[in-house]
């Protein structure tokens, strides 16, 4: 985490919880005011997504019939 993402964080932890509420609803309006489809990647989501995709590339994903949907927090997907 960079420096300023700690402060700001640091700084909602200061708020009282209807104050955050308001400053996540600013910071969101904020986000859609330079992305309004949400359709630009962080670096971290990029790397992440590029790592999906080479592993996809690989063969490395599970198919649907592999996946027990009712209990997915139990899954080991190591």
């Amino acid at each position: 985490m960079t420096v300023a993402k700690k402060q700001i964080v640091d700084m909602l932890d200061m708020l009282p919880p209807k104050e955050q509420e308001f400053a996540y609803e600013i910071m969101k309006k904020l986000i859609l005011a330079w992305d309004p489809d949400f359709t630009k990647l962080t670096p971290k989501e990029a790397e992440e997504l590029e790592l999906a995709r080479e592993q996809f590339r690989n063969g490395e994903y599970f198919s649907h019939d592999e996946i027990d949907w009712d209990s997915l927090d139990e899954m080991d997907l190591e």
